[in-house]
């Protein structure tokens, strides 16, 4: 008889989303639709992605920054119905970057290659500043210390 009312009342809990993360293209917005009514709505880095919502129900994430982040949200109750690790990065297939020495022009290909960005960087092989190739950058090692 325990057994069956833990059952139950394990049946009985919410739904709470506790998957692999969830990637979020930059610059694009995804809908979660959540197993019930939200409460709480956090998101761990507002600087990778913001959320909105649209309803108690489901919710709009935006990639703003690569990076990873994390949403939680809560019930009315108080108990965590979502929780999911975010990635934001470049979607797949559909961007690319042509590097010409220290420029680096960005493409959005769909289906049409169009330029959205460029940026200048240091050219590809140079040496870093304050040194030329010729002389290497100093590299220090560590000082071995006594063994334990």
């Amino acid at each position: 008889m325990r057994r069956y009312a833990l059952a139950v009342a394990i049946a009985a809990m919410p739904v709470v989303s506790f998957a692999a993360s969830l990637g979020v293209p930059l610059d694009q917005a995804v809908i979660v639709t959540l197993p019930e009514a939200a409460r709480d709505v956090v998101i761990g880095n507002p600087s990778i992605a913001d959320v909105s919502i649209s309803d108690q129900r489901h919710l709009v994430l935006t990639g703003k920054s690569g990076g990873v982040t994390n949403l939680v949200v809560d019930d009315a109750a108080g108990r965590v119905i979502f929780d999911r690790q975010i990635v934001v990065g470049t979607s797949s297939g559909d961007r690319v970057q042509l590097i010409q020495g220290s420029q680096i022009l960005s493409y959005a290909c769909a289906p049409v290659c169009e330029q959205v960005a460029a940026s200048e960087g240091p050219a590809v092989g140079a040496a870093p500043q304050g040194t030329s190739a010729a002389t290497p950058a100093p590299v220090s090692a560590p000082t071995p210390g006594p063994v334990p």
